[in-house]
């Protein structure tokens, strides 16, 4: 085969950006619980237990609530400008909490912050569906998921050292901000918006990422609203709300709340602590490239109804399980493993969630997938307000075990919700 006829290789530029933008938006994401932890910070600014919860779901219900807009522009606009956008956007906001003086700007900024970073995944999930080879998708999504869960691994041990480097909080803040600036310059680079747009990619790519498409054209009559009645008439992609919900629940807590359980229950120091999320959160990285070359494999197997459905499926029950195991036991490496294996089979079962949305969303690609995301992070919103809640009421004796069994019992729930989702079902007749 001569070089000319050879495909370039401009869609793993594309997918290594993208990995690249979901691990600093992810990173963004997460480092907020170690700077309001850190010893400079509380030295200088003092936040009850209530405030931090609030800074911490205010950027959930920002998140949530945006999606379904950003998916909208996502879909009716220029993606390639969008992304770079929000990517600036967040960045600022990111650097904006840097400059907070006590409760309300932390507030503002994060509630900014939330704004900016809904729109990326929406539009991300169309990416997939043309930069990624239709017998692919799974393992893309996974990749793109993957960089997110680097970043939030990444996020506690790297804001934890920017700050003793520096020797105040506030640095960790306008570092990852003047480093998303920089990212969002070079996506707008590397980016467009559809293969035959891109001056870089030759006609051997742009054939193989057409094969099994049809027509493979840029959008010329994008969608000019969202399909509210469809997407309310949809019980699967009801039924694909509900996964995405429960799971965030059951989620949640090891971002949120993993690290105040081993201080204030485990007792551990601070400096193993921080080690240990790093740990869970860094198991869960080795699921999502699995899942998704899983979920790619069970499809061509068995087809895109079980193919899809297994692995979102048995894998919330499985993490279900490990909540349990991770709460008896008491040492740091038994807890980075039992936590760890929570996050991994989490995370298992995400590209499969993904290429289902992508399955069903059709032309309404990242409205649709905003739709469901809008509802996961409901799901993560709701549960620093339920957690709470359930210690205060039934938590007697301070070990947080009955918030863990919550979230195990949301995991449970997903999973069964899951074994009725049917990727081969679209949410719009047109689609069909």
């Amino acid at each position: 085969m001569s070089s000319s006829s050879r495909p370039t290789i401009v869609r793993h530029q594309i997918l290594a950006t993208a990995t690249m933008v979901s691990f600093l938006m992810y990173l963004d994401r997460i480092c907020l619980a170690d700077i309001i932890g850190s010893l400079s910070f509380k030295n200088e600014i003092k936040l009850s237990v209530t405030d931090a919860d609030w800074i911490k779901l205010v950027f959930f219900w920002a998140y949530a609530l945006f999606q379904v807009p950003a998916g909208w522009l996502s879909d009716r606009f220029n993606g390639r400008i969008l992304i770079t956008i929000y990517i600036a956007t967040w960045s600022l906001f990111t650097a904006m909490t840097s400059f907070a003086t006590g409760f309300a700007t932390l507030l503002i900024a994060r509630l900014l912050c939330g704004l900016a970073e809904a729109g990326y995944y929406p539009a991300g999930s169309s990416l997939v569906t043309r930069w990624a080879h239709i017998g692919s998708r799974g393992f893309a999504s996974s990749i793109i998921a993957w960089g997110g869960r680097v970043g939030g691994a990444v996020a506690p041990g790297l804001t934890a050292y920017v700050i003793i480097a520096a020797g105040n909080w506030r640095y960790a803040g306008w570092i990852y901000g003047g480093a998303g600036i920089f990212v969002a310059w070079w996506y707008w680079r590397v980016f467009r918006d559809h293969p035959r747009q891109h001056p870089q990619c030759n006609s051997a790519e742009i054939d193989l990422l057409a094969e099994g498409r049809g027509e493979f054209q840029p959008v010329k009559n994008p969608p000019r609203r969202f399909p509210f009645a469809a997407a309310c008439r949809s019980v699967n992609l009801w039924y694909a709300n509900a996964v995405q919900f429960f799971t965030n629940i059951g989620w949640a807590f090891l971002v949120l709340y993993l690290s105040d359980y081993l201080k204030i229950v485990m007792h551990v120091e601070e400096k193993y602590a921080g080690w240990i999320t790093t740990a869970a959160l860094s198991i869960g990285i080795l699921a999502l490239p699995l899942g998704g070359t899983l979920t790619d494999v069970l499809t061509r197997r068995f087809g895109k109804r079980l193919g899809r459905m297994l692995p979102m499926s048995l894998t919330k029950f499985a993490a279900a399980a490990c909540y349990p195991l991770a709460l008896w036991t008491d040492s740091p490496l038994g807890m980075a493993i039992a936590f760890g294996l929570v996050t991994f089979f989490a995370d298992f079962g995400l590209p499969a969630m993904w290429t289902t949305m992508q399955d069903i969303s059709g032309r309404h690609q990242a409205q649709l997938f905003g739709w469901g995301n809008m509802w996961g992070n409901i799901g993560a919103g709701l549960m620093a307000l339920m957690f709470r809640r359930v210690l205060n009421v039934f938590d007697s004796n301070n070990d947080y075990h009955e918030g863990v069994w919550m979230c195990a019992g949301a995991f449970i729930l997903a999973g069964v919700f899951a074994l009725f989702v049917n990727a081969e079902k679209p949410v719009t007749q047109e689609d069909v």
